[in-house]
């Protein structure tokens, strides 16, 4: 189990840096005049995320769950490759990326990196750290419910971005 909060705090140290780099880039942003759309919703996903990272190693202690080699080693893997992606995501968008939707009129969108295959590659990583992270350790309540609010969640972000990213092109 301790093994499991140390994995557990290590994503969550990850995600202090990316809310770092978020800042930097929201304040390149706004000194280009950017756009933001969907404070309305950023509340929710943010104690979304943070109920993530409380509820897998609540779970798991509380609820007992065992690690089972056989879907915990695997999960591991995906959550690795999640976290691949997403930085790969954070490279590629540059100073354009953010956890919030901010966006830089007149700015052409992105199609290289993995922007060149999926149309919002840094969402797969949340939805397969989602499932990943409390599979590691079994917490299958967890990963249930999470995806389940995380899918909400989603579909008003993407709409939001993508509503925000026609608006800016078209400028």
């Amino acid at each position: 189990m301790i093994w499991y909060a140390l994995l557990v705090a290590a994503v969550a140290v990850e995600r202090v840096g990316e809310l770092v780099v978020a800042r930097r880039n929201e304040r390149w942003s706004r000194a280009r005049r950017a756009i933001v759309r969907g404070d309305g919703h950023y509340p929710a996903m943010v104690a979304l995320h943070v109920g993530l990272l409380v509820g897998c190693p609540l779970e798991v202690g509380l609820g007992g769950r065992p690690f089972v080699p056989a879907l915990g080693w695997p999960m591991l893997a995906v959550l690795v490759g999640a976290q691949a992606l997403r930085w790969w995501c954070i490279r590629t968008l540059g100073p354009r990326w953010n956890t919030r939707v901010i966006v830089v009129p007149g700015l052409p969108l992105v199609a290289r990196g993995p922007y060149r295959l999926l149309r919002h590659p840094n969402y797969v990583a949340v939805v397969a750290e989602g499932v990943a992270l409390p599979l590691v350790h079994t917490a299958w309540v967890t990963a249930v419910a999470f995806t389940v609010l995380n899918a909400a969640v989603l579909t008003v972000r993407v709409r939001c971005e993508n509503q925000a990213l026609a608006a800016s092109v078209a400028t």
